[in-house]
């Protein structure tokens, strides 16, 4: 693997109607700059890390960020209260930052963090196959069997869609 890799963090953007995500492999402390370079750059003002706790958070947060934990087990989907604590993360950012971008992270960035953000896109209107080709096209590798047949299941409330003629986010 070439040594760039190791210096500047592997992210995908993912963008959808009003929604900006990027997802990221795990930042670790010592290229903990290269992660908030990246994260300034691509405009993030929210982080949601899925995966158990391996760094320190605060130079997220010094850096303007706000910080959020929905750890859930590695190789699974979320339960009902991590995706409800998701949504409402996506509503308040949207809320206090319209064109700005969530990083969302798992360890190497293919299952948890791919799921979390397929959900939001079907949350906002986005058919289930459109949402997973889109991820897999742009990550490769996203997703085991277990998270594309939750995926395949999964049944949005619509909690991010968008009104087209009044602009406002339906709750």
């Amino acid at each position: 693997m070439p040594i760039q890799r190791f210096l500047n963090p592997a992210h995908t953007e993912i963008k959808y109607k009003q929604l900006r995500f990027l997802i990221t492999d795990c930042p670790d402390d010592d290229l903990m700059t290269n992660y908030i370079d990246a994260y300034q750059k691509f405009g993030v003002t929210a982080v949601v890390r899925v995966c158990e706790q391996n760094y320190d958070k605060t130079p997220i947060t010094n850096a303007g960020m706000k910080f959020y934990d929905l750890v859930f087990p590695d190789g699974t989907a979320p339960d009902t209260l991590v995706r409800e604590k998701w949504v409402n993360i996506i509503k308040e950012n949207i809320r206090e930052n319209p064109n700005s971008c969530i990083a969302i992270h798992c360890v190497h960035g293919l299952g948890r963090s791919p799921v979390m953000v397929a959900l939001a896109l079907r949350e906002a209107g986005m058919s289930k196959q459109d949402c997973i080709d889109l991820i897999k096209a742009k990550r490769r590798g996203s997703f085991n069997l277990r998270q594309l047949e939750f995926l395949q299941k999964y049944r949005p409330n619509h909690r991010l869609s968008v009104d087209k003629q009044t602009m406002c986010t339906l709750m």
